[in-house]
């Protein structure tokens, strides 16, 4: 393996540009929401996914 050696300006030319937090936030809740909805999963009350996503989470 060789060593390569990276400019500061190479490295800001190829950082992923960011994103305002509500917009990541909108699309982490269209990942979980959409799949949740199209399956016919319920998203609150007993086994929903805010349930099981808790459940992980602790």
């Amino acid at each position: 393996m060789s060593d390569v050696t990276v400019s500061a300006e190479a490295v800001e030319e190829v950082r992923p540009a960011e994103l305002p937090a509500d917009l990541l936030d909108e699309q982490l809740i269209g990942q979980l929401v959409d799949p949740a909805r199209a399956t016919g999963l319920q998203l609150t009350g007993e086994g929903g996914l805010l349930q099981q996503r808790h459940r992980l989470e602790v």
